[in-house]
C-alpha cells in the first residue's frame, strides 16, 4: 500500500487557504479564531467523507477513527492545524493531513486493524493560551482554575473565546484519557530546522524531544549622561548583558551537550536614549537540551555567571522562570520500528533529536511516543517561506503508513 500524494497535495493546499492573508501570504489560523474553527469544520468533513468515525472532545480536539477488531489499546496519529501568526502551510498541518491520508488509504484497501487507529488534531499546540491545550487536556493536565483565568497575550480570556463558539471551557476536563487506553502516539512533522535539508536525508527518526526553560532576566544599573559619566564610573546595564552574551559559548561547552541550545531572543534597553547610559536591561533567555540533568546544570551555571557579572559591573540581577518543559525520550521500540521501516522502504534516514516542542512531548508524559521528521527547505518554519518537497512528504507519509500497519497489530 502507498499513500496518494495528489490527495495530500489537495488537502494541504486547500487548508492553506483558510486564514491566509493576501497582503503577506501568511496564514493566520491561531487557536480558536474564526479561521481555526473553519479549519476544524473542514477537517471534520474530510474525516466523514473518508468513511471514518468523526468526533470532537471537550477540548475541541478533532478525531477520526478507523475501528479495530479488538478492544486492545488504540494507536493515535496526528498533530495540530492551528498556526502562529503569518505562518506557512505545513507546521502541524502536515502531520494531520498525512495521518488522515494513512487512515483513508487503509480504509480504501480493506485493511482491518486489530487496534483502533485514531487520527487526532490537537487544539492550540502553538500556545496562544500559554500551553499545548489539546494534548494537555488529553493527558489530564488542565484544572478548573486555569480554564477560568487563562488569557492570551492580548488579554482575551480562553473561556470567553470558547464561549464565542458555543463551547464551555470546563468541558476540556472531560477530554482526559485513561493512559491504559492508548498503546502509542505517533506524529509526523516538518523538522523546522536545517539538518535534514543540508544532509540530504529523506526523513528523520526522532529519538528525544528537547526540554526547555525560559527566563525573564533583569539587570538593573544606573542611567546617567553619556558624555559626562566616565567609562570606569558607569553602572551600565547593557554592558552586563554584553558580558553575559559572550559567556554563553563557554557555559555551553563546559556544562552543556551537543544538543544544548541557548538564545537571547528579546531585549529591552531603558531609558533607550542615544545619549544616556542604559540603567535597565530586560531580556529573555531560552535554554534547551534533551537531558533534564543538563538543563539543571545549565540553569545553575547561568545564574552563577549572571551573579558574577552583576557584582563586577555593580548591577542588580533578577530573573523569573516563565516556562519549563521536561525533555521526553521517544519510546525505544517505536524508534527502532521507524528505523527498520525506513530501511525497508529504502529511505535515507537520520536518527536525531527534536529541538522544538510538539504535542508528542506532552503525550510522552503519559504514553509511548514516536516522531517522524521530513526536511524543511533551508530550515525555514513559522513563515510563509516554509516548505518541504513533495517527494519528501510522500516518503514520510509512506513511512507513517507502514509504521501504522505494524503498530495496529494487537501483538505489538
Amino acid at each position: 500500500m502507498r499513500v496518494d500524494l495528489e490527495r495530500i497535495k489537495r488537502d494541504i493546499l486547500t487548508l492553506a487557504k483558510i486564514g491566509r492573508r493576501e497582503s503577506d501570504r501568511g496564514i493566520y489560523r491561531m487557536a480558536f479564531t474564526d479561521a481555526d474553527i473553519q479549519g476544524k469544520q473542514w477537517l471534520t468533513q474530510q474525516i466523514e467523507q473518508a468513511d471514518l468515525v468523526a468526533s470532537t472532545d471537550g477540548a475541541m480536539n478533532i478525531s477520526g477513527e478507523l475501528p479495530g477488531t479488538s478492544d486492545a489499546p488504540r494507536v493515535l496519529v496526528g498533530s495540530h492545524i492551528d498556526t502562529v501568526p503569518c505562518a506557512g502551510a505545513l507546521d502541524g498541518t502536515l502531520g494531520v493531513v498525512v495521518g488522515l491520508e494513512c487512515l483513508r488509504t487503509l480504509r480504501e484497501n480493506g485493511f482491518q486493524p486489530e487496534r483502533t487507529l485514531e487520527l487526532i488534531a490537537f487544539s492550540d499546540e502553538e500556545g496562544r493560551f500559554g500551553g499545548m491545550f489539546g494534548s494537555q487536556a488529553v493527558c489530564g493536565q488542565l484544572n478548573p482554575q486555569s480554564l477560568e483565568t487563562t488569557t492570551d497575550m492580548n488579554g482575551v480570556l480562553l473561556r470567553e473565546e470558547l464561549a464565542r463558539h458555543g463551547h464551555d471551557a470546563l468541558a476540556a476536563l472531560d477530554a482526559a484519557r485513561v493512559p491504559e487506553s492508548i498503546a502509542a502516539y505517533i506524529e509526523l512533522h516538518i523538522e523546522q530546522g536545517p539538518v535534514l535539508d543540508r544532509t540530504k536525508k529523506a526523513v528523520g527518526v526522532v529519538d528525544e524531544i528537547t526540554g526547555l526553560f525560559t527566563w525573564a532576566v533583569t539587570l538593573r544599573g544606573e542611567a546617567n549622561h553619556a558624555g559626562t559619566t566616565p567609562m570606569e564610573m558607569r553602572n551600565d546595564a547593557f554592558m552586563g548583558l554584553a558580558d553575559f552574551a559572550h559567556e554563553i559559548p563557554r557555559i555551553l561547552e563546559e556544562n552543556g551537550s551537543e544538543r544544548s541550545r541557548t538564545t537571547i531572543g528579546k531585549v529591552q534597553i531603558l531609558p533607550g536614549a542615544t545619549n544616556t547610559v542604559p540603567g535597565l536591561v530586560e531580556f529573555s533567555l531560552d535554554v534547551r537540551d534533551t537531558s533534564e540533568v543538563v538543563l539543571e546544570e545549565l540553569g545553575a551555571a547561568f545564574r552563577k555567571a549572571l551573579s558574577a557579572i552583576a557584582r563586577r559591573r555593580n548591577l542588580m540581577f533578577e530573573f523569573a522562570q516563565k516556562s519549563y518543559l521536561r525533555p521526553v525520550a521517544c519510546h525505544d521500540a517505536i524508534v527502532q520500528l521507524l528505523m527498520n521501516q525506513a530501511s525497508e522502504l529504502g529511505l535515507d534516514h537520520l536518527r536525531m533529536p527534536s529541538g522544538a516542542a510538539h504535542d508528542a512531548q506532552i503525550m510522552g508524559s503519559m504514553v509511548p511516543v514516536g516522531m517522524i521528521f521530513v526536511p524543511s527547505k533551508n530550515g525555514q518554519s513559522h513563515s510563509p517561506a516554509e516548505w518541504t518537497a513533495w517527494s519528501d512528504i510522500e516518503a514520510g507519509a509512506n513511512l507513517m503508513l507502514q509504521t501504522l500497519v505494524q503498530l495496529s497489530s494487537a501483538t505489538n
